[in-house]
């Protein structure tokens, strides 16, 4: 069975369905409220887990009640938390999410001020019992040292590339594989094009690239060649981890020796079912699911 630890954040998100997202000041009515974990990494964990792979989710929270909260769905959905810290007299992150009536989603983060950066503890973890790391952004010094750790392992990386305020120009070279949502790609390379920043990112890094542009599917180099892979048409019901998902089922496919198209075929259909639910982990899908959905584009 594959091995995978995921390196990051944990967030509670509150979610709100509302008729479209507003574009100005006032009051709102939400059509329905939900409150379930999030965050890049802990969703990329809970998707490999769900299909099929043993993970651990390493990061921090708080001692509070939706530090406990976050922990119980993580171990509840199949997901590892042994090697988590939690923080005396600290609060968890959390996250105002508001989704549209296609999908479209506004999200507003709090990362907690209370969750120290600290990642040397990471030193005391043997890295050599994972098949791949993947790390998010968010914890720029957790990401780092995790990365380090693995590579010295021989261990592969897997970068979350997406939005955050820190340069992640040494997360990418440290990484065996860098996918990059959209807007990170662009705040990273300073490239309106997906296609021009991409090819700014393979100068960054000797591992591969990769873009995610929602609907129009991933882009990604191979050699001195450009690769696509189109988006599923699905009917979409929230967008929400769907980024997060598709990283954790990159990651296991390309653990599995997947050859990289079909590693992202496969992500891009995981990604897909998960839109047609609810939240970013309500929908995710197992491996009997993934591949009935894939036959159908043979």
């Amino acid at each position: 069975m594959i091995r995978i630890a995921c390196v990051g954040i944990t967030v509670m998100d509150r979610i709100y369905s509302v008729a479209a997202l507003p574009t100005e000041g006032g009051k709102y009515v939400a059509s329905h409220y939900q409150e379930v974990g999030g965050g890049p990494a802990a969703t990329a964990a809970v998707a490999a887990a769900k299909l099929g792979a043993t993970v651990d989710f390493i990061g921090r929270v708080g001692d509070d009640d939706t530090g406990d909260r976050l922990l119980a769905e993580l171990e509840s959905l199949g997901v590892k938390t042994r090697y988590c810290r939690r923080l005396p007299d600290a609060r968890s992150s959390q996250s105002a999410v508001l989704v549209d009536a296609e999908g479209e989603r506004i999200i507003i983060n709090y990362p907690s001020p209370d969750l120290t950066p600290d990642a040397d503890w990471l030193d005391a973890l043997d890295f050599s019992q994972w098949d791949v790391v993947l790390a998010d952004v968010r914890w720029h010094e957790g990401a780092k040292r995790a990365f380090t750790l693995a590579k010295k392992a021989g261990v592969m990386t897997v970068l979350d590339a997406d939005v955050t305020p820190q340069d992640i120009s040494e997360l990418v070279a440290l990484s065996d594989h860098a996918a990059f949502s959209a807007p990170g790609l662009r705040r990273f390379s300073a490239q309106n094009e997906a296609l021009e920043g991409l090819a700014y990112a393979k100068t960054r890094t000797n591992g591969q690239v990769y873009v995610t542009c929602g609907a129009q599917g991933c882009y990604w180099i191979e050699g001195a060649d450009t690769h696509h892979q189109p988006g599923f048409a699905v009917d979409v019901v929230d967008t929400t981890g769907a980024g997060d998902v598709f990283h954790g089922a990159l990651a296991l496919g390309l653990a599995e020796k997947q050859g990289i198209a079909q590693a992202v075929r496969f992500a891009s259909g995981v990604a897909a079912l998960k839109c047609t639910r609810p939240g970013g982990r309500q929908g995710i899908p197992d491996c009997d699911q993934v591949r009935s959905f894939l036959s159908l584009y043979v």
